[in-house]
C-alpha cells in the first residue's frame, strides 16, 4: 500500500479519476474547514470580549510576520512534493533536510530582527509575541513533507482530522490564557500548541518513515521548482498582510485592531472555501497538466465560473450588511470595522480568483509567472494603501487595497494564465449571468436595508441575507436545475 502511494506510474491517470479524487479531497477538506471555521468563529467571539482592541493590534503585527514565514520557510519544498514526479520515499529524506535547514535559519533571522520589525509596525511590545508565534515554523519543518504526501494522495480526510485536533487544543489554550489576562500571548501560545498537536498526528498517519539524507540531484529538482514557487507564495502572503504593517505604522495599534477584525471577517470565505480548494488544486492541476494539450484549459474553464458564482453573493451580502453584521456579532465598540469590511469584501472575491490562478500556474510548473504577478500587484498595492491610509484612515487603507486588487492583481492573473497557455477567453461569457445575479442581489439587500433602517441588527442581517441569496439563486441557477432539486433530494442513494 505504501509503495503504491509513494510512486507514480508511467501511464498518466484518467482525467475523470483525477476529478473524482480531487472532488472527494475537496469535500473532506471543506468539511474539516467548516468545522474548524465554525469553532474559530466562536473562539473569535469569545476572545473579542476577553481582549482589547490593542491586544488584537499586537497580535496582527505578529500574525503578519508568521503568515510570511509560514509560506517561505521550506523554500517551496512542500509544494514541490505535492507535484513530484517519482518516488516520494526516495525524495523525502532530502526534502526533510532542506526543510529543517531552511526553517531553522529563517527563525533565527526573525528572532534577531523581531524588535526592528515590531517597532516599524508601530507596536514595539509585539516583539516577544512575534518571536513566539513564528516558532511554529520549526514544528512545520518536521511535518511539511508528510503533510504534502497526504495532500498529493488526496487523503484530505486524514489531514483534516489532524488539523481539527490541533485546533481544538488551540481553542482551549487560547481561551484559558485570555481569561487569565495573557493578552496577545493567548493567541500565540494557542497557535504553537495547535502546530505541535497537528504535527504529532501527521507524523503518525502519513505512514512515511522519518529519515534525513541528501541527494544532490533530488535537491536540485526540488529547489528548481520550489524556490520560484516559495517566492511567489511568499510575495502573496506579504501582500495579503502588508495592510497590517502600513496601518500600524501610520495609525497605531488601536486602529489596527479594527482593521484586523474586519480583515478576519472578510477572510471567512477564503479561509473556508479557498483553503479547501488549495489543498487539492495544485495536485489536481498538476495531474491535468500531464494530460494531452487542452485538458488543463478545459478544467480551468469549468472551475473558475463555479468559484466566482459561489463567492460573489457572499461578498455582496457581507459588504452591504457590514454594519449589522459587526454590531450583532462583536458589539458596538467594533463598529469602526464595518466601513473597512465593505471594501475588503471586494478584496475577498479578487483574492480567491487570483489565488486560484496562482495555484493553476504552480500546478503547471509555471512558478516564475507567479513571482511576476505578485511583484506587479505589490508595486500598485503598497502606494495605494499608504495614500489611502493618510487620506481616510483604515477605511482608506481598505479602499486602496480593493482598487489595487481589482484593477491590477486580477488583470495580471489573467495575463499570467494566457502566457502559460491556458485559454481564458471562454470563461468570460460564463461570468455574465452570475454578475447580473449579483447586481440584482445587491439591489434586494439595499431594499431591505432602506425599509428596516431602525430594526435590530439581527433582524436586518437575517432578512437582508435571505433576500439577497433568494434573488441570486433565482437568477443564476437554471430553472430546470431548480425543478430537479426535489427529485434529486428524494432519489435513494446507493449504499457502499
Amino acid at each position: 500500500m505504501e509503495q503504491e502511494n509513494a510512486t507514480v506510474t508511467a501511464a498518466p491517470a484518467d482525467p475523470r479519476s483525477i476529478g473524482e479524487k480531487a472532488g472527494r479531497g475537496f469535500g473532506w477538506s471543506l468539511l474539516g474547514n467548516l468545522v474548524m471555521k465554525a469553532g474559530s468563529f466562536v473562539m473569535g467571539l469569545i476572545l473579542a470580549r476577553l481582549l482589547s482592541e490593542t491586544d488584537f493590534g499586537v497580535y496582527a503585527v505578529a500574525l503578519a510576520a508568521t503568515s510570511f514565514v509560514m509560506v517561505v520557510k521550506d523554500l517551496g519544498i512542500m509544494m514541490a512534493t505535492i507535484q513530484w514526479r517519482g518516488s516520494l520515499e526516495e525524495m523525502a529524506p532530502t526534502a526533510t533536510l532542506l526543510n529543517l535547514i531552511s526553517a531553522t535559519t529563517l527563525y533565527g533571522v526573525f528572532w534577531t530582527i523581531a524588535p526592528l520589525y515590531a517597532a516599524y509596525a508601530g507596536s514595539p511590545e509585539a516583539t516577544p509575541v512575534v518571536r513566539l508565534l513564528t516558532a511554529v515554523i520549526l514544528v512545520e519543518a518536521v511535518t511539511a513533507v508528510r503533510s504534502a504526501a497526504l495532500l498529493r494522495r488526496f487523503q484530505q480526510a486524514r489531514n483534516s482530522m489532524a488539523v481539527l485536533a490541533g485546533f481544538a487544543a488551540n481553542a482551549v489554550v487560547a481561551i484559558m490564557l485570555a481569561a487569565e489576562g495573557a493578552g496577545p500571548f493567548s493567541f500565540a501560545w494557542g497557535q504553537v500548541v495547535q502546530a505541535v498537536v497537528t504535527g504529532i498526528i501527521v507524523l503518525r498517519i502519513a505512514r512515511m518513515p522519518f529519515r534525513i539524507g541528501f541527494d544532490r540531484a533530488i535537491a536540485r529538482r526540488l529547489l528548481r521548482f520550489g524556490i520560484p514557487s516559495a517566492a511567489g507564495i511568499g510575495l502573496e502572503a506579504v501582500l495579503l498582510n502588508v495592510g497590517y504593517i502600513i496601518v500600524g505604522n501610520i495609525l497605531g495599534t488601536q486602529p489596527l485592531g479594527y482593521y484586523l477584525l474586519a480583515f478576519n471577517v472578510s477572510s471567512w470565505v477564503p479561509g473556508l472555501i479557498g483553503t479547501a480548494i488549495r489543498t487539492v488544486s495544485v495536485a489536481g492541476f498538476s495531474r491535468l497538466a500531464e494530460q494531452e494539450s487542452g485538458t488543463l484549459s478545459k478544467g480551468v474553464q469549468r472551475s473558475v465560473p463555479l468559484l466566482y458564482s459561489g463567492v460573489l453573493p457572499l461578498a455582496i451580502i457581507m459588504g452591504l450588511l457590514a454594519h449589522p453584521l459587526v454590531a450583532f456579532l462583536y458589539g458596538p465598540k467594533w463598529d469602526q470595522a464595518s466601513g473597512v469590511l465593505r471594501f475588503l469584501a471586494v478584496v475577498m472575491v479578487v483574492r480567491m480568483l487570483t489565488s486560484f490562478a496562482l495555484d493553476i500556474l504552480n500546478g503547471q510548473g509555471a512558478t516564475a509567472l507567479t513571482v511576476w504577478i505578485n511583484v506587479g500587484y505589490g508595486l500598485a498595492l503598497v502606494p495605494a494603501v499608504i495614500v489611502g491610509t493618510h487620506l481616510q484612515g483604515i477605511r482608506g487603507a481598505a479602499a486602496g487595497q480593493a482598487a489595487a486588487s481589482l484593477f491590477v492583481a486580477l488583470p495580471l492573473a489573467v495575463l499570467g494564465l494566457r502566457a502559460a497557455g491556458v485559454r481564458v477567453a471562454p470563461i468570460a461569457p460564463a461570468l455574465l449571468r452570475p454578475s447580473l445575479g449579483g447586481l440584482a442581489s445587491g439591489a434586494a439587500v439595499l431594499g431591505v436595508l432602506s425599509s428596516l433602517g431602525g430594526a435590530p441588527p439581527f433582524a436586518v442581517l437575517c432578512l437582508g441575507s435571505a433576500a439577497g441569496l433568494i434573488v441570486y439563486v433565482l437568477i443564476v441557477v437554471p430553472v430546470d436545475r431548480l425543478r430537479s432539486l426535489p427529485r434529486m433530494a428524494a432519489r435513494p442513494r446507493p449504499t457502499s
